[in-house]
């Protein structure tokens, strides 16, 4: 069986290419299945391997309407960034979902069903994958339903993980409307958990109380610093995560943590409060240095996060329990919104790839490879 994969590659002379090419998915061995790809979502995860560092300023189109192809210039200096993938062709799309059409002899009950998948190469009209690595999804949910039920569910679930493992009983977090961002916040309201959101608009403060949000903060707002210690100290958050990653965000909860604790009475230290204070960055919508400025005393960290060493760290049990809660919560808790349903043509369009990679919050594109 044949089908078109959308392409990236980053050569060593400094070129982007995107293109769709034909592969032979090949047929399904005993432990395999062949899925015809219906819904692709297109994550900030994807955008990092699908553009690397190019310079979407200098893009250019070419190919014809059924087999597009963009190029792209990639500055000299940022080529070290992506040393590791020069000159190789790569298949993008972390996670998608579709109909089953081929089957191996073990996996012969799979035949038929609509399945959720993650693993990459996902923006393709065929993948084929291990039986043990799809997930059938429950009956009545569509192919759009399941195809983000792998990477914001599971990093949303992470974060209270990460909390119950250390120890800590409320969160903060950035870039709190966005999908992953609600999702979180229907968690948090069925779980007890408090949460801190951080915004940067009213109508984004708006989706979020929709979900049942409590505690908002907007960070355009004039008494923004004075708000996120409030509201820290109401929930007695000690846990951040940041989406942005540069910038002085990070800085900002730390020292809104460091504040929040200060009013608890206590001897006064010179080296701060004896309070624990993690913050973890977990995306780059800053591509900037992140800044601290250190007023959070000496009881703190700042580290990065990532959802599959955090699935390794915790263990098969706790990973199992997280997808099958994904499973059985599907289109309620981790229901994911879309802007627009374009085509793997489509996503090689100049105007529509300049509008999805802007990942602008409310503003999450699907792929259907079978438009």
């Amino acid at each position: 069986m044949n089908g078109l994969e959308l392409r990236s590659t980053v050569t060593s002379a400094g070129e982007l290419r995107l293109e769709l090419t034909e592969v032979d998915v090949g047929a399904p061995a005993a432990d395999e299945v062949v899925v015809r790809i219906e819904a692709a979502p297109i994550n900030p995860s994807d955008l990092g391997l699908l553009l690397g560092p190019a310079d979407l300023e200098t893009l250019k189109a070419s190919g014809t309407p059924d087999r597009p192809v963009l190029t792209a210039q990639v500055p000299e200096k940022r080529l070290g960034m992506v040393k590791g993938r020069l000159d190789q062709s790569m298949a993008v799309g972390n996670e998608g979902a579709g109909t089953v059409v081929e089957a191996g002899p073990d996996a012969q009950h799979l035949i038929g069903k609509k399945v959720g998948m993650i693993g990459g190469a996902m923006y393709a009209e065929y993948r084929r994958i291990r039986a043990r690595e799809v997930i059938a999804l429950p009956d009545g949910a569509t192919a759009a339903d399941g195809a983000s039920m792998f990477v914001n569910p599971l990093t949303a679930l992470g974060f209270t993980e990460t909390m119950k493992l250390e120890g800590h009983k409320a969160l903060v977090h950035t870039a709190a409307a966005s999908n992953l961002g609600q999702m979180l916040q229907r968690i948090c309201v069925k779980d007890g958990i408090p949460l801190v959101n951080i915004v940067r608009s009213e109508a984004q403060a708006e989706i979020l109380r929709g979900c049942g949000a409590t505690h908002i903060v907007d960070s355009t707002a004039p008494d923004y610093r004075e708000r996120l210690t409030d509201a820290i100290a109401d929930t007695g958050a000690t846990l951040g995560f940041d989406a942005t990653g540069g910038g002085k965000l990070a800085s900002q909860i730390l020292n809104a943590m460091e504040a929040a604790a200060s009013r608890n009475p206590g001897e006064y230290s010179r080296y701060g409060s004896t309070t624990f204070k993690q913050v973890y960055i977990y995306g780059g919508l800053d591509t900037g240095p992140t800044v601290l400025d250190r007023g959070f005393g000496f009881s703190w960290s700042l580290s990065g996060w990532l959802l599959f060493p955090f699935l390794q760290k915790a263990g098969p049990e706790i990973a199992a329990r997280m997808r099958q809660r994904v499973a059985d919560e599907l289109t309620t808790t981790f229901a994911s919104n879309y802007t627009a349903t374009i085509g793997l043509a489509e996503a090689l369009n100049p105007d529509v790839l300049l509008a999805y990679q802007k990942k602008a919050t409310g503003e999450k594109y699907l792929i259907d490879p079978t438009r």
